[in-house]
């Protein structure tokens, strides 16, 4: 027992020890200048992304076109707003975004803008995309973080915010929270369709042969899978290259490299340049200076205090627990069993980007008290072209849209209302296939965080390798 014993007090010394060293380490203070670049980088790409927004008509087409809105779970009360209200609420955000940028009014500007874009995000959940969650939460992490306190018109005004020096678990949270981005986005690929098969980036690299001087080599054999597995090898690997000092800037030029790479070939909006401004707060604390030699970014003088080192308190708790749900919520997809790239239940939050092509027809069939037959149903009657496209391949989406015209329906004295659909859908190319049963009337269906038994089983096989020519009998291309 004694002999036992010794080995196991032994180890619990080496883990405290441990354990207090880390925590040293994560109080310890170090250079402000990545975090002030990496906050007037952020800044000034949202305010380009608002201003985007509202020069390109986005604001008028997705939000103020459509006559139904689906909404996330709990959020039904959001509003939307009428067209120069919102355009009103786009130029305020832009506003925001560029105080975040020189610091002006840092902390107010970083609540404003996190409120109203998560305002825009939750009108309507057809909007919904990877890098639009990407900002919500970078946006809430700078709300808390004080990354006005150096570079900035706010310390400026008041030499007493000034800090040359920040506690490094600072950085550490937003390295995380990339690091998360990345580890899931490559777990959602480490599937047999992607890395057995290279789709779907067949799909989509055959719809692109007619890229300037790439296109040809996009299309020819082997590729797709070649640049699946580089894809996979990439999101899983590129934050351990970016946190080693001597791999730092080459796999720099491999991010800007490969998320141009990206935003080149597939519609994904702003996504690829977040990526690239916040794989910034990989760097060393004091690479700006390094960069730019005499730069002064604080009064050394006024920051003694932050030089000696922080304690960790409230904050760095929350921020603890802040990853703890980080990583549950991606991985509470898994919790559902069968294909979640099919019946999508855990789909959403999890960082998977660009994982899977799917393409579907919805026809719904309507039964109503003193009809004699069916009558068939378009989603096309509600929604508009952007939203029908994203509610065909979503079970949700689909079971929402059955709920409304019911009620519809309802409100036009219509009575026993019972709603069924022809859902088709096809995964990665894969022939169409039911999505749902259609023996069953989904106005008795709520929808749930629960398994869902209405949708059908993902379709079993191997995905097809298809051509160029054979690419033109798959539907519209939507990575």
């Amino acid at each position: 027992m004694t002999e036992w014993r010794q080995p196991k007090e032994e180890a619990i010394h080496w883990i405290h020890s441990l354990f207090r060293l880390r925590m040293r380490s994560a109080a310890r203070p170090v250079d402000f200048a990545s975090l002030a670049v990496f906050r007037i980088l952020f800044g000034l790409a949202m305010a380009v992304a608002m201003v985007r927004a509202l020069v390109s008509g986005w604001a008028e087409e997705v939000l103020v076109r459509p006559d139904f809105f689906f909404k996330y779970a709990g959020f039904a009360w959001v509003p939307v707003p009428s067209g120069p209200v919102l355009q009103a609420l786009l130029a305020g955000l832009a506003a925001c975004a560029l105080c975040i940028a020189v610091g002006l009014f840092y902390r107010p500007a970083a609540v404003l803008f996190l409120v109203g874009f998560s305002w825009v995000q939750l009108m309507d959940l057809t909007n919904y995309l990877n890098h639009y969650y990407l900002v919500s939460l970078l946006a809430l992490l700078l709300t808390f973080l004080p990354l006005h306190r150096a570079v900035s018109v706010d310390a400026w005004w008041r030499p007493s915010l000034t800090l040359a020096r920040f506690p490094a678990w600072w950085s550490w949270l937003l390295r995380a929270q990339v690091g998360i981005v990345y580890f899931f986005a490559a777990l959602a690929k480490a599937t047999p369709d992607w890395l057995g098969h290279g789709q779907p980036m067949g799909i989509w690299l055959a719809s692109r042969g007619d890229v300037p001087l790439i296109g040809p080599l996009l299309i020819l054999p082997g590729v797709a899978l070649a640049m699946s597995w580089g894809g996979f090898l990439y999101d899983l690997t590129i934050p351990l290259w970016l946190l080693h000092p001597r791999t730092r800037r080459v796999a720099y030029i491999a991010v800007i490299g490969f998320h141009s790479m990206v935003g080149l070939l597939f519609p994904i909006g702003m996504f690829p340049w977040i990526m690239i401004i916040a794989t910034t707060v990989f760097f060393a604390p004091e690479w700006p200076r390094a960069w730019l030699r005499g730069w002064r970014l604080a009064n050394e003088a006024s920051a003694g205090k932050a030089t000696s080192g922080f304690r960790l308190g409230t904050m760095s708790v929350l921020a603890a627990l802040y990853l703890v749900v980080q990583v549950l919520v991606p991985l509470r997809a898994f919790a559902y069993g069968g294909n979640v790239l099919w019946h999508e239940q855990g789909m959403r939050f999890s960082w998977r980007v660009m994982s899977r092509e799917k393409n579907g027809s919805v026809t719904y069939r309507v039964r109503a008290r003193g009809w004699t037959r069916e009558r068939l149903v378009s989603p096309s009657d509600y929604l508009t072209a952007i939203q029908e496209r994203e509610l065909v391949t979503q079970p949700d989406l689909i079971l929402a849209l059955a709920h409304h015209v019911a009620e519809d329906l309802r409100a036009r004295g219509l009575s026993d209302v019972e709603v069924r659909v022809d859902a088709l859908a096809s995964l990665n190319g894969r022939p169409m296939t039911p999505l749902i049963d259609p023996d069953v009337d989904l106005t008795t269906v709520e929808d749930s965080f629960a398994p869902a038994d209405w949708i059908l089983p993902a379709p079993d096989g191997v995905p097809p390798s298809l051509s160029p020519r054979s690419i033109e009998a798959v539907a519209e291309v939507s990575p």
